[in-house]
């Protein structure tokens, strides 16, 4: 019996990924205006929280309809994602999101890379990794260095993301297993979550702005992301992906005032560039459509 139509089978996979992409980077700059009062550990803990009782809510997923195996893989799933979300927002309380997010491409770029049947692909990955190095600054000390540290945690989490939904995709339908595995990935923050939010984890004003986290970070591009790497080989999911270090940074200059200088505007550049080179050249190696 052939599975049940979705909305978003209708949706070409390319629209679904730049719409995820322009969601969650206005969500995390949105994220940012609560560390004042939850802290980087606290604001996690309220998107995740949120996303994992909204989409539960929506999917209504039964565990007992699925295989062990199954479960293993949406289990250590939501254990990726909630450590990718944590150490995320741990980095950008040090760091500027545009600059954050480009450092944090070294995950869905390794997976670009080592996917890759194509040559030409390893140039197109030197210069967005030149791109990363000049953005890092290494030896200059203007990326605060612990900051450095939990964005490559989070980069390489992302990674396992990418690799792991591709994956669970044909085992669950629709966002079942994503709402398994956020409820799994509520887990990763709840302790330090709580020491760090305390009580204002329940001032209503921030549970409501923490439940527009979730939607515009979690709900929206997880759920279409995950639909997307069901139709899309994860090399071209990775690179399309990177753009995202430009709408970060635009994000974060009109949400936040975060303006950005020459070195990381041309670094950001770099790495925007490289993607659009492999995009194109994975979309003629797939068949697929390239729009000018």
């Amino acid at each position: 019996m052939s599975a049940r139509a979705l909305p978003t089978d209708r949706v070409p996979p390319v629209a679904l990924v730049l719409t995820g992409i322009g969601s969650v980077q206005f969500g995390a700059a949105l994220a940012t205006t609560l560390f004042d009062d939850l802290g980087p550990s606290g604001t996690t803990l309220l998107r995740l929280a949120f996303a994992a009782a909204i989409l539960i809510a929506l999917w209504r997923p039964d565990p007992r309809a699925y295989s062990p195996a199954s479960l293993r893989l949406a289990g250590l799933f939501g254990l990726v994602l909630g450590g990718m979300n944590l150490t995320f927002y741990l980095a950008l309380e040090r760091l500027p999101l545009g600059v954050a997010v480009t450092i944090e491409f070294v995950g869905p770029l390794g997976v670009a890379v080592f996917t890759s049947h194509r040559r030409a692909d390893l140039a197109w990955a030197a210069l967005a990794a030149a791109g990363i190095v000049l953005l890092a600054d290494p030896g200059g000390g203007s990326v605060d260095p612990l900051g450095l540290l939990f964005i490559l945690i989070a980069a390489a989490c992302w990674a396992a993301y990418i690799l792991l939904a591709r994956r669970a995709g044909p085992s669950f339908e629709g966002g079942r297993g994503l709402a398994l595995a956020m409820g799994v990935a509520v887990l990763v923050p709840l302790v330090p979550g709580v020491a760090e939010g305390g009580a204002a984890l329940l001032a209503p004003e921030l549970l409501l702005m923490g439940a527009g986290v979730a939607i515009l970070s979690s709900v929206i591009p997880y759920s279409l992301e995950f639909e997307a790497l069901r139709r899309m080989p994860a090399n071209v999911f990775g690179v399309l992906m990177s753009l995202e270090p430009g709408v970060a940074a635009l994000a974060g200059f009109l949400v936040l005032g975060q303006a950005l200088g020459a070195r990381e505007l041309a670094a950001i550049a770099l790495v925007v560039v490289a993607s659009v080179g492999i995009t194109r050249a994975a979309s003629r190696a797939e068949g697929l459509p390239v729009n000018s």
